[in-house]
């Protein structure tokens, strides 16, 4: 404690003199860097640098400056974050430790100063350590002792507080080779393996266990620099034994030569770092013993907790990828007939099973052989690896009375990744994995029959009694998708012109053969399907690629397949025809299953048949029968409504009539009420009675020229006019119909609106019609809107007239019969169903269209589009 509270102490007045904001010493071990100390790092600047040490480029900047013992400076961007917009590096020589300083800027002044910091550290860090030699055992040890590579790191980083070098690594020895667990400067070299065969430094370090010294001048360094940079001058390697056991090496390396006192230093340090490293070592041996033997405690309770086989399998690969730290299992079961397998792999924690044929298949030979292989390298071995990159294996036969019926193989990317103790511990799994094994597989061929006897009897509960073939096809297919898990199932039934068509089909493949068929002309004839239909004979296809009769479809790869026929006599209805993406994934039980089904199946489709045919007949009298009594229902309303358009025409005629006779009268009002006001005198106080009489009797006057106008025979004249004086005349008629029916009525016509050719008295119409109609929508008042607008469609310019109503709506139903003649809602009130009919032809007859939204008591919409007339270039 009084250590680290005087590198806090140094710290602090470090950073008060070069005004820097905070600072922190950090160590370099095998984990990552370590906090050794530090100044005014609060809660949130420490997150922060903890997640910024973690990044890959910044480690490499921090292990750059520490290796060249250069200082170095970078911006950062989380300023905010940091309280920062510098940080700079001050690194400890001889050590692996650095100062790490967080600052607005530092001067040139305030460099030297913390590089001097930096310098003296260095020395009462050595003073320390040489202090207490006796202490190099205990100093190694970390509050983890079960994290093995850093328990060794920190034994290589004492010894380089003693010897500092500019690289060096600790490799642990294991059968034959060495392997890296903890460097300094040296991260490509992590977790790598030298083999002992292959160096001869190597070699004879083993046999004489004493220390190395090479230099770049001599002959043999062509052998050590495989293991030093680049640059390296010279190099130590150091054994580390206890008695007559190599347990590792420690392997240093400079860009100078190590003096003398410093190859004597390391012998000597040899002996503590050995002694370190072997309790380590030791405990790592035990705890993977404990693993081993928790492991084998957790299969048995596998063992009497699993449910069927995949799950046994899963299990047992999951309880192996962690005590053997391998994701490479594979389990091969053999069939009952030997001719095929079943082949397990651990893929992304999951056991992918699939059916392969045992000829030629690279597991083959190590069934032939029967016994245990353990492979320690690859690249010395004939076995035919699955993984690319594995380097280590290990076989175990699975056995069952003495025959062979699986192989457990394991695979790891490391070599000599596996053991004695391993081998030992996988036989005794292998020999209770084969009774559990066996045991699966009787128990799977009883339920086999038992599902078998199921099916037929479920799908004859849910088709008696059914008259449509097709929903017979669907559940038959259904079920057998149901019960089986097949990727398909179809059942094809021949047609009025004796061919197959599909009539039910199910499964997951179901819509992607579904698409692949419809772009073919007739699909179903050949094939295996078609094949079983020419000739009545039931097919069972272990290996689809390699039959006469498959017909391959794009995106679908069919494993194995079986077909049989629905066959009554010498006629034949249809096949059913099953498929896996498996090989071999059908036996002779699927096969009498499917046999006995298509026996009941064609009973059931026949008399569906007969049934159909009765039913066709009586439907077509039916429809006939409807069908006349439809057209003379016709002819009724058509008569009925022919007699109410009379009516309306001579309505019509009448309300002419009415005002033209109204209109002498209205004229004579007029005229004398002019006269009598041109006598009057301007202060006469009867003057404002009498304008007004003149004004409504003007405005009378109009509306009945109007009314005139509009029901006047004429021929159709053509001329280009205004949609909106047009819209403005219809509704000066239809004003006073609004305000008694309390209807709030807005007109938006945009100004300079292109003009149309069109016949005015025809649009007038067109344009009473949906104002009638909106009208009549909104029995209880509510809000009509007129809008006009120029729009683009289709590459042509249109004039849009828009007519909403916020009354009752048009259902889904109605508003694709709306422009029918005679259809209407209104047929209690009155309509007659011609209005919007006439208006659609009219404006049809224009070269335009009708559009209509609508929606139950969301009121409705009709767009008038009118062509805008082209001018001639």
């Amino acid at each position: 404690m009084a250590k680290q509270s005087s590198l806090d102490t140094t710290l602090k007045d470090a950073c008060q003199i070069t005004g820097s904001v905070w600072a922190a010493c950090l160590e370099r071990e095998q984990a990552g860097w370590i906090f050794q100390g530090g100044y005014r790092l609060t809660k949130k600047r420490k997150q922060w640098l903890e997640e910024y040490l973690i990044d890959e480029k910044t480690d490499r900047w921090l292990c750059g400056s520490l290796s060249g013992g250069q200082t170095r400076s970078r911006k950062i961007d989380s300023v905010q974050a940091a309280g920062v917009p510098n940080l700079y590096i001050f690194p400890i020589p001889a050590s692996e430790k650095v100062f790490l300083v967080g600052s607005a800027s530092l001067e040139s002044k305030d460099k030297k100063i913390w590089k001097l910091l930096a310098t003296a550290s260095q020395n009462t860090s050595q003073n320390l350590t040489l202090a207490a030699p006796d202490a190099f055992v205990f100093s190694g040890q970390t509050t983890a002792p079960y994290d093995l590579p850093r328990s060794l790191g920190r034994i290589l980083s004492r010894v380089l507080n003693y010897v500092p070098a500019d690289g060096a690594f600790l490799a642990r020895y294991g059968e034959r080779s060495f392997t890296v667990d903890a460097q300094q400067n040296a991260k490509s070299l992590l977790g790598k393996e030298f083999h002992i065969s292959e160096h001869k430094f190597l070699s004879a370090l083993l046999e004489k266990r004493r220390s190395l010294r090479f230099t770049a001048t001599e002959d043999d360094w062509k052998d050590v620099r495989f293991f030093v940079s680049q640059n390296a001058h010279s190099c130590i390697i150091l054994p580390l034994s206890i008695g007559h056991r190599l347990i590792g090496i420690i392997v240093l390396w400079r860009f100078q030569d190590f003096s003398d006192e410093e190859w004597l230093n390391l012998q000597h340090l040899g002996v503590y770092a050995a002694s370190a490293a072997d309790i380590f070592l030791t405990f790592a041996e035990m705890a993977d013993q404990l693993k081993r033997q928790a492991m084998l405690n957790d299969f048995a309770l596998v063992i009497s907790s699993a449910q069927n086989l995949n799950q046994i399998v899963r299990r047992v690969f999951e309880l192996l990828s962690r005590a053997l730290r391998t994701k490479y299992i594979s389990l091969f079961l053999l069939s009952s007939d030997t001719r095929t397998l079943r082949e397990y792999r651990y893929v992304e924690r999951r056991s992918m099973p699939r059916t392969e044929f045992l000829d030629g298949h690279p597991i083959a030979s190590f069934v032939e052989q029967g016994r245990n292989l353990r492979i320690e390298d690859a690249r010395s071995s004939q076995y035919p690896l699955s993984q690319q990159g594995t380097k280590a294996a290990l076989i175990i036969p699975l056995k069952y009375r003495g025959d062979v019926i699986g192989i457990l193989s394991l695979e790891s990317k490391d070599t000599s990744a596996f053991n004695g103790y391993d081998e030992n511990l996988l036989v005794v799994i292998a020999s209770h994995l084969s009774g559990l094994v066996e045991y699966g597989r009787l128990r799977d061929e009883a339920e086999a029959r038992a599902r078998n006897l199921g099916l037929i009897h479920e799908i004859v509960q849910q088709v008696i009694g059914l008259t449509d073939i097709r929903e017979v096809a669907q559940i038959t297919a259904n079920t057998l998708v149901q019960y089986f898990s097949y990727d398909l199932a179809a059942v094809l039934l021949v047609d009025r012109n004796n061919k197959l068509k599909i009539h039910g089909m199910s499964g997951e493949a179901a819509p992607l053969i579904k698409k692949a068929l419809s772009e073919f002309e007739d699909p179903h004839q050949g094939g295996i399907t078609g094949y079983v239909f020419r000739t009545g004979q039931s097919v069972m296809v272990d290996d689809a690629d390699k039959h006469p009769h498959y017909l391959p479809i794009s995106g679908w790869d069919a494993g194995s397949e079986v077909c049989v026929a629905l066959q009554d006599g010498d006629r034949i209805w249809g096949v059913i025809d099953v498929e896996s993406r498996d090989k071999n994934a059908f036996n002779h039980n699927d096969l009498l299953a499917l046999e006995s089904l298509a026996g009941f199946l064609t009973s059931a489709v026949s008399s569906v048949d007969r049934y159909q045919m009765l039913q066709d007949t009586i439907q077509i009298l039916q429809t006939t029968q409807e069908e006349l009594n439809e057209r003379m229902e016709a002819q009724r309303n058509a008569e009925n409504r022919l007699v109410q358009a009379a009516k309306l025409a001579a309505v019509g005629e009448m309300a002419a009539g009415v005002a033209h006779e109204l209109n002498n009268p209205l004229t004579t009002v007029a005229g004398f009420s002019e006269l009598v006001l041109e006598d009057l005198p301007e202060n006469a106080p009867q003057r404002e009675d009498l304008e007004l009489v003149l004004r409504e009797a003007t405005r009378a006057r109009n509306v009945v020229r109007r009314l005139l106008d509009f029901a006047r025979q004429s021929d159709s004249v053509r001329v280009r006019a205004d949609l909106n004086e047009v819209i403005e005349d219809v509704s000066i008629l239809m004003r006073h119909l609004f305000e008694t029916s309390r209807i709030e009525f807005n007109m938006l016509l945009i100004s300079e609106l292109p003009w149309v050719l069109m016949d005015r008295d025809q649009i007038k119409q067109v344009v009473l019609n949906l104002l009638h109609n909106a009208l009549h929508a909104m029995p209880q008042g509510g809000t009509l809107s007129v809008k006009t607008r120029a729009s683009q469609k289709d590459e042509r310019n249109w004039v849009v007239m828009s007519v909403q109503d916020s009354g009752k709506g048009i259902t889904p139903h109605d508003l694709a019969r709306v422009f029918e003649p005679f259809f209407t809602t209104k047929a209690d009130n009155g309509g007659t169903g011609l209005g919007l009919a006439v208006s659609y032809g009219i404006i049809t007859d224009h070269g335009g269209f009708i559009d209509v939204e609508s929606a139950p008591d969301k009121g409705a919409r009709f767009d008038v589009w009118l062509p805008v007339e082209e001018k001639a270039e």
